[in-house]
């Protein structure tokens, strides 16, 4: 995607020295810089400081975390270090143990000195494999927002409800709830998304306005709790998220503040879709809301917010009581029968065990 007329990834190699690059999101939207990321820690630590974020880029993320350890040391004891350790810093999302149990998987049948470089090569096709998914998930998300503004007045855009941020800064590229959105703008669907500010860590108005302006898409940022009032009133034509991890039954798990959105637009017959790839779904668990782990966030996330100062300066303050405790879960399930639809890079299934199965028959017995 664009930012400021030049094409970036969130994710790259920097060349032969096997070092990887990043776009820190911790400093967006006032900042744009690149981070570096020279081992495993600096990897794990990206993730679990959400330097970078979002389900599938921190499975890629993730997978060059490998390679950085096997470039370091390629012995099994190092391996299985490794993996436990990305795996440690983030308990929600699928993406990462997806990607270090297909890096462990593949390693563990190659001869040590061979294993840093098929794992960067790993590394490099699962990050391909992201974007062409998400690529996909766009084109067949575009048929779907089209079928719905195909209901519209004439001349009315269609108004599109995001909550966090699945865009492509959620992924290496295109993004998973925001493929579609992309597609339908460069497609010439008139489209206007209301963005979530998505409290505690503002990532629909910190991420989501910022890549959505520099693409030049038509957004308004609202309060969280301001969606089911839209909703109430005719101005949201579907509710479009992406997801942490999905069961098998299609219950799915996404940024706290999800679920009450999909009650909304439930009561209001407000169409609900997610869209995901292949390695968010969960294929070994059936009940979301009782078998997802849902991440314990700090509560400093809640204590404190952050912000560019009229000088231009960025400060952090504080605006809750002092001494108040908190309490902050990174995430919540919204289970299946709220949810119209899930959108994937192989089309769009019910959000069911047999619609998923069908689209995916070689995780069908799983």
């Amino acid at each position: 995607m664009l930012v400021h007329g030049q094409p970036y990834r969130t994710i790259w190699p920097t060349g032969a020295g096997g070092d990887v690059a990043v776009i820190d999101q911790t400093r967006l939207p006032f900042e744009f810089q690149v981070c570096t990321l020279c081992s495993v820690a600096e990897a794990a630590a990206a993730i679990r400081d959400m330097v970078v974020r979002g389900a599938p880029l921190i499975g890629v993320t993730a997978a060059y975390g490998v390679a950085l350890a096997m470039r370091e040391d390629a012995s099994d004891a190092n391996l299985a270090a490794a993996t436990a350790m990305l795996v440690a810093t983030r308990p929600t999302a699928m993406n990462l143990r997806w990607a270090t149990a297909r890096m462990q998987r593949l390693l563990s049948q190659v001869a040590r000195e061979e294993r840093a470089a098929r794992a960067y090569a790993e590394a490099a096709a699962i990050a391909e494999e992201d974007v062409a998914a998400c690529a996909a998930i766009g084109r067949h998300g575009l048929e779907v927002l089209r079928a719905i503004a195909s209901r519209n007045a004439r001349g009315r855009p269609l108004n599109v409800l995001t909550h966090c941020n699945a865009g492509w800064l959620a992924c290496v590229d295109w993004g998973t709830a925001l493929a579609p959105v992309y597609a339908a703008h460069d497609a010439g669907l008139a489209v206007h998304v209301y963005v979530d500010e998505t409290r505690p860590r503002s990532q629909g108005a910190f991420l989501t306005a910022f890549e959505l302006g520099a693409h030049g898409i038509a957004h308004t940022v609202i309060a969280d709790n301001a969606g089911g009032h839209l909703m109430q009133h005719g101005a949201i034509d579907v509710v479009l998220v992406g997801s942490d991890r999905t069961t098998a039954t299609g219950d799915v798990a996404n940024k706290i503040g999800t679920y009450l959105k999909a009650l909304a637009a439930h009561d209001n017959g407000v169409p609900f879709y997610a869209a995901l790839p292949l390695s968010t779904i969960d294929w070994t668990l059936a009940d979301g809301v009782r078998e997802v782990p849902i991440e314990e966030r700090a509560g400093r996330e809640l204590t404190h917010v952050r912000g560019r100062a009229a000088g231009g300066e960025l400060h952090e303050i504080e605006v809750v009581a002092p001494g108040s405790p908190v309490l902050n879960p990174g995430f919540d399930v919204t289970p299946a029968r709220l949810v119209t639809g899930i959108i994937t890079e192989r089309g769009v299934a019910e959000a069911g065990r047999e619609s998923l199965a069908a689209l995916y028959p070689e995780h069908a017995g799983n």
